[in-house]
């Protein structure tokens, strides 16, 4: 990604798709760990093809600027979903009624992560250079003194690259063909297309990357090399990667070319064999960073064009429903069939073009054959 495409966007295990991989593959159908590694490989296979031959630059031509920006914005109150669920400043409601509730103000993860946030407020209006990474060291130092759960556990640990417990290269293709298990890969590439390549675009928005047509700069590099990272994901014994939403992160930090995505991965590479370090980081270390990030990607809202109504309120409602169902795609899907059948409705249908159409029915049809991940 950084030295192909020059993006600064960095990649990793695609939440949703991970999730699916353990929760519902492996835990919930019983599929053993290398079948499941073998479905990730096929499905990195048939989404490069997908990419290679210009279908996802095609889904991107035909998305609805709209839906784009709503994507942004829904993905921007994901992360502050996530970064305020993981310090348990929101949680799970343990009873009758809505699905949220708040959780202990008076803790140390929420306390310090809202005083993070505050700190990153006052920091980027003073332009001060590094300030998120600033505040993040400085929770980080602070959770180490006086939080007993922040613990130094050693600093170099020798990784171990084969072994019994090794799932580098034990995937099973064959098993993967398999008749049973052809129809979640189908479903996986059916997300990835849409889930990755939203949130492509979403954080090239953010970062300002996209060109005179409102098209993502080096798009077709940064799509293919996006599907490519499937294919190494089950040879090494990992879960489908893609393009994550926290590279919006480095964007927001003023990361605007492929050095940022080639540190990122050099970084990654280095922590493989300074693992124990990641243990004095706490959660609501980060967690202010991904808040902020969160935050300014809700900007995306000055972008929708209020005007025309039908397309900004379906933009809205891809943003609302990102975020409700904790799905990037399910949004989609409804802000697309939303559209479609606003635009008939409301006379504009000389608006919308065969590919918007097409893309609306074909996920419509995705979630209602009870396929969606």
């Amino acid at each position: 990604m950084g030295l192909w495409a020059k993006l600064p966007m960095a990649v990793g295990c695609a939440i949703s798709l991970t999730a699916f991989t353990a929760f519902s593959l492996v835990l919930g159908q019983g599929v053993s760990i290398p079948v499941a590694l073998g479905a990730v490989f096929l499905m990195g296979v048939v989404f490069t093809a997908i990419t290679v031959t210009g279908v996802r630059q095609w889904i991107l031509n035909n998305l609805p600027s709209g839906i784009a920006h709503g994507t942004g914005i829904g993905i921007g109150l994901f992360l502050l979903l996530i970064a305020a669920n993981g310090v348990n400043l929101v949680v799970k409601n343990p009873y009758a009624g809505l699905p949220v509730a708040m959780g202990d103000f008076v803790s140390l993860p929420v306390l310090a992560s809202l005083a993070g946030l505050a700190a990153i407020f006052g920091l980027e209006k003073r332009r001060v250079p590094g300030g998120i990474l600033l505040v993040i060291i400085a929770i980080s130092v602070f959770g180490l003194i006086f939080d007993p759960n922040v613990k130094y556990q050693g600093f170099f640990a020798l990784p171990a690259f084969g072994g019994e417990h090794s799932l580098i290269g034990s995937m099973d293709l064959m098993g993967a063909l398999s008749p049973i298990i052809l129809p979640t890969v189908l479903a996986l590439v059916m997300t990835a297309i849409f889930d990755a390549t939203g949130t492509i675009r979403a954080v090239a928005g953010q970062a300002n990357l996209l060109d005179k047509d409102d098209k993502i700069i080096n798009g077709g590099q940064a799509l293919t090399t996006d599907s490519v990272s499937s294919i190494f994901a089950g040879l090494v014994g990992g879960a489908p990667a893609a393009v994550y939403i926290e590279s919006a992160a480095g964007t927001a930090a003023g990361g605007k070319t492929g050095l940022t995505a080639s540190v990122v991965g050099g970084l990654f590479v280095l922590m493989i064999f300074l693992a124990p370090l990641s243990y004095l980081v706490p959660a609501y270390a980060t967690a202010p960073a991904l808040m902020y990030v969160g935050l300014l990607m809700l900007s995306n809202v000055s972008k929708l064009d209020m005007n025309d109504t039908v397309g900004a309120l379906s933009g809205l409602l891809c943003a609302v429903f990102i975020v409700l169902t904790c799905n990037i795609v399910t949004g989609i899907m409804i802000a697309f069939a939303s559209l479609v059948v606003g635009r008939v409705i409301s006379g504009e249908w000389k608006k919308l073009n065969l590919g918007t159409v097409l893309i609306a029915v074909a996920l419509v049809a995705f979630y209602a054959g009870g396929w969606a991940i």
